[in-house]
């Protein structure tokens, strides 16, 4: 199937660079561009691409409140944003993430690594920026005296409690089962079910709710 994509960036240059990266790989194919956010949330209303590249700063409505606002809309639960920027600090990821975002890239990565992200976001799993991973769990290392009552968690089964864990870890689903000692199946099960009970779009969203709850903790915390 065609990876559908919508470009948001105020740049016309850029989408135009994006663009024709995009549209030279057989398996995508950009349907959309927006200029602003209030434009990339009518456009993914309109088109409801696979994964939209989303610039944080722009004019307006800007990046993280339209993903606040796609990610909110049931009707657009199947739209991965991917997050482009040129701005690297802590806050733009941990805030990215918590709204909604299911990828994170700054714009000089390499055109390789942001093929793979589209296919990656595509599936319906999440990506991170080498390097901001380290980074946004030291945010919540500082944040750490702050941890929110687990209250989120109380769905969960003892297992599934354990699965979250695992995920907040940054384990794969291969990974959690070798841990566990079950099938591979099984770990993707419970996966799963802690997610939708957690009403997570990712694993993304996940790790985050790890951590903010308390159920995961950095060594250095």
């Amino acid at each position: 199937m065609t990876i559908r994509v919508a470009l948001a960036d105020d740049q016309a240059l850029v989408r135009a660079g994006f663009r024709a990266l995009l549209n030279a790989q057989d398996d995508v194919e950009v349907v959309a561009e927006a200029a602003d956010g209030d434009e990339a949330v009518r456009v993914a209303r309109e088109h409801t691409p696979d994964v939209m590249l989303m610039d944080i700063r722009m004019p307006g409505t800007d990046g993280l409140a339209a993903t606040r606002t796609i990610s909110a809309d049931p009707a657009l639960s199947t739209v991965h944003i991917l997050i482009l920027t040129t701005f690297e600090e802590d806050e733009y990821v941990f805030e990215a993430i918590r709204v909604g975002a299911s990828g994170f890239l700054v714009k000089d990565t390499e055109p390789a690594e942001l093929l793979h992200a589209v296919r990656v976001l595509a599936r319906g799993d999440a990506l991170l920026s080498p390097g901001v991973t380290r980074r946004l769990i030291a945010e919540f290392a500082t944040k750490a005296k702050k941890v929110r009552a687990p209250a989120a968690l109380d769905v969960l089964t003892e297992r599934e409690r354990e699965v979250v864990a695992l995920v907040g870890e940054g384990l794969t689903n291969d990974e959690i089962a070798a841990r566990l000692v079950v099938s591979p199946a099984t770990a993707k099960t419970h996966v799963s079910r802690a997610m939708i009970k957690l009403n997570a779009r990712d694993r993304a969203q996940v790790v985050v709710l790890a951590y903010e709850s308390g159920l995961v903790r950095p060594g250095w915390a």
